[in-house]
């Protein structure tokens, strides 16, 4: 699943094509894809599309007329320029059609029209878009999601960690605790901050809060900083990591390689990877659900 990253350099790539465009159509291909009965998205029709944020794991493309298209891709969605406009895409969800205008060589003004397409690969189809009017982030869906984790200080995140007994990967993925980390920043950054996975966060010393405050700081920074030099949201195996998706590889450390073996623990839905020397003091986590808290 694109993580905050992710979103966050594509919000800016969208921004840099699409902001002062008007809006000129919006096509729904998969009904199931508008989370939202009111306002219609087609009341946007015509308003010039203002900015292109981000919240959390969520775009916001923000019109003039004062509404909102928020687009959660989930797992397998992408948000992409649609220049063929088939009438029927493969994994199409919604369609935005908007009027640009470009300068020509003569001075004169003209407009194009450029098409962005919302798709899901995957058998889940759960991408989908919200409209809103009035500030976003009071309603659904954004309204539950916690504070950003890239805007915590190191005093608010001891308090939300004090106020959670549960283990410290899930806690780093829960969108109503701490938002915008998926699976593969929850590992990187326990691998950086060189605590188990399975930490019981309530119980987390100052010195171990200040390295989780340090390393989620520099594994959302590498990786934005990556996706900024990409054309588009890549593949999840493409991203650049020091553990994600490398089980059986050798660790290269965090100042050097460490000579261990990067383990992993899987779930139905995802998968743990971690370095047993820099967090666990050597030892292996069970590969289940009962796996008994490491401190």
């Amino acid at each position: 699943m694109p993580e905050m990253p992710e979103i966050q350099a594509h919000s800016e790539r969208m921004a840099h094509a699409l902001v002062g465009a008007r809006l000129k159509q919006f096509q729904l291909v998969n009904f199931a894809g508008l989370k939202t009965f009111s306002p219609s998205p087609d009341e946007a029709k015509g308003s010039q599309l203002v900015d292109v944020g981000r919240r959390a794991k969520y775009l916001l493309l923000h019109f003039e007329n004062g509404h909102t298209h928020v687009v959660h891709l989930m797992q397998g969605g992408r948000l992409r320029p649609d220049p063929k406009r088939a009438r029927k895409p493969r994994n199409g969800i919604a369609r935005w059609v908007f009027e640009l205008s470009v300068a020509e060589e003569n001075g004169k003004q003209a407009t194009h029209e450029e098409a962005w397409l919302l798709t899901e690969a995957g058998s889940e189809r759960r991408a989908g878009v919200w409209v809103v009017a009035g500030e976003p982030n009071e309603q659904e869906p954004l309204s539950k999601l916690a504070p950003e984790a890239e805007d915590l200080d190191e005093a608010e995140l001891t308090e939300i960690l004090s106020q959670h007994s549960k283990r410290l990967h899930g806690l780093l993925r829960s969108q109503k605790i701490i938002s915008g980390l998926g699976r593969m920043l929850a590992n990187e950054i326990c691998f950086l901050a060189e605590l188990s996975p399975f930490s019981n966060a309530a119980k987390l010393d100052q010195a171990q809060i200040t390295r989780l405050h340090q390393a989620i700081a520099v594994a959302i920074h590498d990786s934005t900083a990556h996706e900024r030099t990409l054309d588009g949201i890549g593949k999840s195996a493409d991203r650049p990591s020091r553990v994600h998706n490398r089980s059986g590889e050798p660790c290269k450390g965090i100042n050097g390689s460490c000579g261990d073996t990067i383990a992993s623990v899987t779930y139905r839905s995802y998968t743990v990877y971690y370095c047993p020397t820099h967090q666990t003091g050597g030892k292996l986590l069970a590969d289940n659900t009962t796996s008994r808290f490491l401190k």
